[in-house]
Protein backbone atom coordinates (compact mmCIF):
# COMPACT_ATOMS: atom_id res chain seq x y z
CA UNK A 1 0.00 0.00 0.00
CA UNK A 2 1.37 3.44 -0.92
CA UNK A 3 2.30 5.61 2.05
CA UNK A 4 0.03 8.46 0.98
CA UNK A 5 -2.95 6.09 0.99
CA UNK A 6 -2.17 5.03 4.55
CA UNK A 7 -2.73 8.58 5.84
CA UNK A 8 -5.74 9.31 3.67
CA UNK A 9 -9.01 9.91 5.53
CA UNK A 10 -11.45 7.06 5.14
CA UNK A 11 -15.13 6.62 5.79
CA UNK A 12 -16.71 3.90 7.84
CA UNK A 13 -18.86 1.44 5.92
CA UNK A 14 -21.72 1.78 8.37
CA UNK A 15 -22.60 5.30 9.49
CA UNK A 16 -20.67 7.13 6.79
CA UNK A 17 -18.76 9.24 9.32
CA UNK A 18 -15.20 10.36 8.82
CA UNK A 19 -12.62 8.39 10.78
CA UNK A 20 -10.46 10.87 12.76
CA UNK A 21 -6.97 11.34 11.37
CA UNK A 22 -4.46 9.38 13.41
CA UNK A 23 -1.42 11.24 12.08
CA UNK A 24 -0.45 14.88 11.72
CA UNK A 25 2.23 16.48 9.59
CA UNK A 26 4.50 19.01 11.29
CA UNK A 27 4.38 22.26 9.28
CA UNK A 28 7.97 23.03 10.27
CA UNK A 29 9.93 19.81 9.68
CA UNK A 30 7.21 17.85 7.81
CA UNK A 31 7.60 14.85 10.12
CA UNK A 32 4.60 12.53 10.36
CA UNK A 33 3.53 12.46 14.02
CA UNK A 34 1.15 10.02 15.64
CA UNK A 35 -1.61 12.22 17.05
CA UNK A 36 -1.67 10.60 20.49
CA UNK A 37 2.09 11.01 20.80
CA UNK A 38 1.73 14.68 19.92
CA UNK A 39 -0.97 15.17 22.54
CA UNK A 40 1.15 13.39 25.15
CA UNK A 41 3.99 15.78 24.27
CA UNK A 42 1.79 18.84 24.95
CA UNK A 43 1.22 19.45 21.23
CA UNK A 44 4.93 20.00 20.61
CA UNK A 45 6.63 18.25 17.68
CA UNK A 46 9.04 15.66 19.13
CA UNK A 47 11.33 16.03 16.10
CA UNK A 48 11.86 19.80 15.82
CA UNK A 49 10.08 21.37 18.79
CA UNK A 50 7.43 23.17 16.73
CA UNK A 51 4.61 24.33 19.01
CA UNK A 52 1.17 23.46 17.64
CA UNK A 53 -1.79 25.50 18.86
CA UNK A 54 -3.35 24.20 22.06
CA UNK A 55 -6.96 24.26 23.23
CA UNK A 56 -7.94 26.60 26.04
CA UNK A 57 -8.98 23.70 28.27
CA UNK A 58 -5.64 21.95 27.82
CA UNK A 59 -3.80 25.15 28.64
CA UNK A 60 -5.69 25.44 31.89
CA UNK A 61 -4.87 21.82 32.71
CA UNK A 62 -1.22 22.55 31.90
CA UNK A 63 -0.87 25.65 34.09
CA UNK A 64 -3.31 25.31 36.99
CA UNK A 65 -2.54 23.09 39.95
CA UNK A 66 -4.45 19.82 39.85
CA UNK A 67 -8.09 20.08 40.96
CA UNK A 68 -7.71 23.77 41.80
CA UNK A 69 -9.47 25.38 38.83
CA UNK A 70 -13.00 26.76 39.23
CA UNK A 71 -14.46 28.33 36.08
CA UNK A 72 -15.90 31.84 36.41
CA UNK A 73 -16.26 32.68 32.70
CA UNK A 74 -19.20 31.83 30.47
CA UNK A 75 -22.07 33.70 32.14
CA UNK A 76 -21.72 36.72 29.84
CA UNK A 77 -22.95 36.11 26.31
CA UNK A 78 -22.36 38.17 23.17
CA UNK A 79 -25.09 40.10 21.38
CA UNK A 80 -25.28 41.51 17.88
CA UNK A 81 -25.77 45.11 19.02
CA UNK A 82 -24.91 46.54 15.59
CA UNK A 83 -26.95 43.99 13.58
CA UNK A 84 -23.80 43.40 11.57
CA UNK A 85 -23.83 41.30 8.43
CA UNK A 86 -21.16 40.67 5.81
CA UNK A 87 -21.09 37.29 4.06
CA UNK A 88 -23.22 36.02 6.94
CA UNK A 89 -25.11 37.66 9.82
CA UNK A 90 -22.96 38.07 12.94
CA UNK A 91 -25.57 36.29 15.06
CA UNK A 92 -25.32 33.19 12.85
CA UNK A 93 -21.53 33.27 13.13
CA UNK A 94 -21.77 33.44 16.92
CA UNK A 95 -24.08 30.44 17.04
CA UNK A 96 -21.72 28.40 14.85
CA UNK A 97 -18.72 29.26 17.02
CA UNK A 98 -20.64 28.46 20.19
CA UNK A 99 -21.70 25.09 18.81
CA UNK A 100 -18.15 24.33 17.63
CA UNK A 101 -16.35 25.23 20.87
CA UNK A 102 -18.98 24.78 23.55
CA UNK A 103 -18.17 28.28 24.85
CA UNK A 104 -20.19 31.47 24.87
CA UNK A 105 -17.22 33.44 23.53
CA UNK A 106 -13.47 33.34 22.90
CA UNK A 107 -12.34 33.29 26.54
CA UNK A 108 -12.09 30.60 29.19
CA UNK A 109 -11.00 31.35 32.73
CA UNK A 110 -11.47 31.13 36.44
CA UNK A 111 -9.78 30.94 39.82
CA UNK A 112 -7.05 28.45 40.65
CA UNK A 113 -3.65 28.07 42.24
CA UNK A 114 -0.42 27.94 40.24
CA UNK A 115 2.51 26.49 42.16
CA UNK A 116 0.50 27.13 45.31
CA UNK A 117 -0.06 30.81 44.50
CA UNK A 118 -3.71 31.93 44.32
CA UNK A 119 -4.43 33.22 40.83
CA UNK A 120 -7.03 34.09 38.23
CA UNK A 121 -6.19 32.36 34.95
CA UNK A 122 -7.77 33.44 31.64
CA UNK A 123 -7.01 31.79 28.29
CA UNK A 124 -8.16 32.98 24.87
CA UNK A 125 -9.63 30.37 22.54
CA UNK A 126 -8.40 30.76 18.96
CA UNK A 127 -11.03 28.29 17.72
CA UNK A 128 -13.73 30.85 18.54
CA UNK A 129 -13.62 33.55 15.83
CA UNK A 130 -9.83 33.47 15.75
CA UNK A 131 -9.67 34.39 19.43
CA UNK A 132 -10.87 37.88 18.53
CA UNK A 133 -11.57 40.31 21.36
CA UNK A 134 -15.15 41.52 21.45
CA UNK A 135 -17.16 43.03 24.27
CA UNK A 136 -17.56 39.70 26.08
CA UNK A 137 -13.83 38.93 26.06
CA UNK A 138 -13.09 42.41 27.39
CA UNK A 139 -15.74 42.09 30.10
CA UNK A 140 -14.54 38.65 31.21
CA UNK A 141 -10.92 39.81 31.42
CA UNK A 142 -11.97 42.92 33.33
CA UNK A 143 -14.00 40.88 35.82
CA UNK A 144 -11.08 38.48 36.21
CA UNK A 145 -8.66 41.29 37.00
CA UNK A 146 -11.11 42.87 39.43
CA UNK A 147 -11.68 39.55 41.21
CA UNK A 148 -7.93 38.99 41.41
CA UNK A 149 -7.52 42.42 43.02
CA UNK A 150 -10.37 41.95 45.50
CA UNK A 151 -9.22 38.44 46.55
CA UNK A 152 -5.46 39.07 46.57
CA UNK A 153 -4.75 36.78 43.64
CA UNK A 154 -2.21 36.97 40.84
CA UNK A 155 -3.58 37.52 37.34
CA UNK A 156 -2.39 35.36 34.42
CA UNK A 157 -3.51 35.55 30.80
CA UNK A 158 -2.66 33.37 27.81
CA UNK A 159 -3.38 35.22 24.58
CA UNK A 160 -3.92 33.66 21.17
CA UNK A 161 -5.84 36.09 19.03
CA UNK A 162 -6.21 37.79 15.69
CA UNK A 163 -7.06 41.07 17.46
CA UNK A 164 -10.23 43.10 17.76
CA UNK A 165 -13.49 41.61 16.46
CA UNK A 166 -14.53 43.59 13.40
CA UNK A 167 -18.21 42.61 13.67
CA UNK A 168 -18.42 44.68 16.87
CA UNK A 169 -16.59 47.70 15.44
CA UNK A 170 -16.02 50.44 18.05
CA UNK A 171 -17.47 48.26 20.81
CA UNK A 172 -14.56 45.90 20.27
CA UNK A 173 -11.96 48.67 20.15
CA UNK A 174 -13.25 49.98 23.48
CA UNK A 175 -12.11 46.75 25.12
CA UNK A 176 -8.48 47.78 24.61
CA UNK A 177 -8.92 50.69 27.02
CA UNK A 178 -11.24 48.73 29.31
CA UNK A 179 -8.85 45.82 29.89
CA UNK A 180 -5.89 48.19 30.31
CA UNK A 181 -7.68 50.22 32.97
CA UNK A 182 -8.70 47.04 34.82
CA UNK A 183 -5.03 46.22 35.35
CA UNK A 184 -4.69 49.37 37.49
CA UNK A 185 -6.59 47.55 40.24
CA UNK A 186 -3.84 44.93 40.37
CA UNK A 187 -1.00 47.42 40.35
CA UNK A 188 -2.62 49.37 43.20
CA UNK A 189 -2.61 46.18 45.30
CA UNK A 190 0.96 45.24 44.20
CA UNK A 191 -0.39 41.98 42.77
CA UNK A 192 1.49 40.39 39.86
CA UNK A 193 0.17 40.17 36.33
CA UNK A 194 1.90 37.70 34.00
CA UNK A 195 1.05 37.73 30.30
CA UNK A 196 1.82 34.68 28.15
CA UNK A 197 1.72 35.16 24.38
CA UNK A 198 0.98 32.13 22.24
CA UNK A 199 0.75 31.84 18.46
CA UNK A 200 -0.66 34.15 17.19
CA UNK A 201 -1.02 37.27 19.34
CA UNK A 202 -1.81 40.20 17.11
CA UNK A 203 -3.87 43.35 16.63
CA UNK A 204 -5.67 45.04 19.50
CA UNK A 205 -4.81 42.27 21.95
CA UNK A 206 -1.09 42.88 21.48
CA UNK A 207 -1.73 46.62 21.68
CA UNK A 208 -3.51 46.37 25.03
CA UNK A 209 -3.46 43.95 27.96
CA UNK A 210 -1.19 41.28 26.43
CA UNK A 211 1.83 43.59 26.32
CA UNK A 212 1.32 45.09 29.77
CA UNK A 213 2.31 42.23 32.08
CA UNK A 214 4.76 42.75 34.90
CA UNK A 215 6.42 39.80 33.20
CA UNK A 216 5.70 38.98 29.55
CA UNK A 217 6.43 35.43 28.37
CA UNK A 218 5.98 33.83 24.97
CA UNK A 219 6.14 30.37 23.46
CA UNK A 220 8.81 29.58 20.86
CA UNK A 221 8.04 30.67 17.31
CA UNK A 222 4.85 32.56 18.23
CA UNK A 223 3.73 35.26 15.78
CA UNK A 224 3.42 38.48 17.80
CA UNK A 225 2.70 41.95 16.47
CA UNK A 226 0.05 44.52 15.65
CA UNK A 227 -0.28 44.13 11.88
CA UNK A 228 0.83 40.92 10.18
CA UNK A 229 4.20 40.73 8.40
CA UNK A 230 2.56 40.51 4.96
CA UNK A 231 0.63 43.74 5.56
CA UNK A 232 3.76 45.50 6.82
CA UNK A 233 5.82 44.34 3.85
CA UNK A 234 3.20 45.56 1.40
CA UNK A 235 2.97 48.90 3.23
CA UNK A 236 6.67 49.75 3.50
CA UNK A 237 7.63 47.89 0.28
CA UNK A 238 10.73 46.42 1.89
CA UNK A 239 11.87 42.92 2.75
CA UNK A 240 11.57 42.12 6.44
CA UNK A 241 14.33 40.66 8.62
CA UNK A 242 14.41 36.89 9.04
CA UNK A 243 12.16 35.80 11.87
CA UNK A 244 10.42 39.17 11.96
CA UNK A 245 7.59 39.29 14.54
CA UNK A 246 8.42 35.86 15.92
CA UNK A 247 8.92 35.59 19.67
CA UNK A 248 12.68 35.07 19.47
CA UNK A 249 13.06 38.24 17.37
CA UNK A 250 10.95 40.26 19.81
CA UNK A 251 12.94 38.94 22.76
CA UNK A 252 16.07 40.38 21.16
CA UNK A 253 14.31 43.74 20.72
CA UNK A 254 13.19 43.91 24.35
CA UNK A 255 9.45 43.40 23.94
CA UNK A 256 9.46 40.07 25.81
CA UNK A 257 11.09 39.00 29.06
CA UNK A 258 11.53 35.34 28.19
CA UNK A 259 10.70 32.74 25.54
CA UNK A 260 9.70 29.53 27.32
CA UNK A 261 9.16 26.04 25.93
CA UNK A 262 5.73 24.66 26.72
CA UNK A 263 7.16 21.82 28.81
CA UNK A 264 8.83 24.41 31.07
CA UNK A 265 5.97 26.92 31.16
CA UNK A 266 4.24 25.77 34.36
CA UNK A 267 7.48 25.64 36.37
CA UNK A 268 8.62 29.03 35.06
CA UNK A 269 5.26 30.66 35.73
CA UNK A 270 5.03 29.22 39.24
CA UNK A 271 8.51 30.48 40.09
CA UNK A 272 7.68 33.98 38.86
CA UNK A 273 4.44 34.11 40.84
CA UNK A 274 6.14 32.93 44.03
CA UNK A 275 8.72 35.70 43.65
CA UNK A 276 6.23 38.47 42.86
CA UNK A 277 3.16 37.59 44.90
CA UNK A 278 3.12 39.24 48.35
CA UNK A 279 2.41 35.93 50.09
CA UNK A 280 4.77 33.83 47.93
CA UNK A 281 2.52 30.75 47.67
CA UNK A 282 1.55 28.07 50.15
CA UNK A 283 4.48 25.76 49.42
CA UNK A 284 7.10 28.41 49.99
CA UNK A 285 8.91 31.03 47.97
Amino acid sequence: MALNRLFRRRRTSGGGRDVPDLWLKCPACEAQIYKKDLEANLMVCPECGYHFRMSAENRVRLLADENSFAQTSGAVRPVDALHFSDTAPYQERLERYQQKTGKSDAIYGGSCTIGGVPAMLFVMDYDFAGGSMGSVVGEELTRGAEQAASEGRAFVTVSSSGGARMQEAALSLMQMAKTTMALDRLWEKRLPYVSIMADPTTGGVTASFAALGDVVLAEPGALIGFAGPRVIKQTIRQDLPEGFQRSEFLLQKGMLDQVVKRQDLKETLARILRLLHPEGGRDGA
